[in-house]
């Protein structure tokens, strides 16, 4: 079983464009290469997981998601990323096969609990870094340490036990010493 780092992207490791799916306009964040170095030189496992609620509202089909893959793949080259899973659905979306409520989708657990499936990850010694508090509620219910980048993305602040994060940092630079700190 390996440990892991499930990173959120918009916001987390990338700047947040909102339903940004053109691969010319993704950059990754301050920081986030040599973070994800000096994770990945630590055994972690570097697995994104995302919601992409564009794909349900209509904005953008899924396939386009092919080529934001392959984008941050290229730009953390030549660290790899051994995983991408999103969540396309949204309960209001206008595209009927996406509109549901779903597991996958942040706050829940899907995604990251698919991910150690399917990667052998061990839960208890992986993390999740996100830029809002559903992001630290997918991770606490998926029985990870959590880490919030306090970047003023999230704009609910609805603190309970499940959405308090273990540590707050302002960049992935931050997040990468904090998890160094603790293994």
């Amino acid at each position: 079983m390996f440990p892991a780092i499930f990173l959120d992207k918009d916001g987390t490791l990338i700047p947040d464009i909102p339903y940004n799916v053109e691969p010319s306009k993704i950059q990754l964040a301050e920081f986030a290469r040599s973070a994800l170095r000096l994770l990945r030189d630590r055994g972690f496992k570097l697995i994104v997981v995302s919601n992409q609620s564009g794909v349900a509202r209509g904005y953008f089909p899924e396939s386009a998601l092919i080529g934001v893959e392959q984008r941050l793949q290229e730009l953390v080259n030549p660290i790899e990323l051994d995983g991408f899973y999103y969540c396309p659905h949204h309960p209001q979306g206008t595209i009927a096969e996406y509109r549901l409520e779903c597991e996958c989708r942040k706050p829940r657990a899907g995604m990251l609990l698919k991910a150690a499936q399917e990667h052998q990850i061990d839960l208890a010694r992986s993390w999740m870094i996100g830029d809002i508090l559903n992001d630290v509620e997918a991770g606490r219910s998926a029985g990870c340490r959590t880490i919030l980048i306090d970047n003023g993305n999230e704009t609910e602040w609805i603190l309970n036990e499940s959405r308090t994060p273990h540590f707050k940092v302002a960049n992935l630079a931050e997040a990468a010493e904090v998890i160094v700190q603790s293994i």
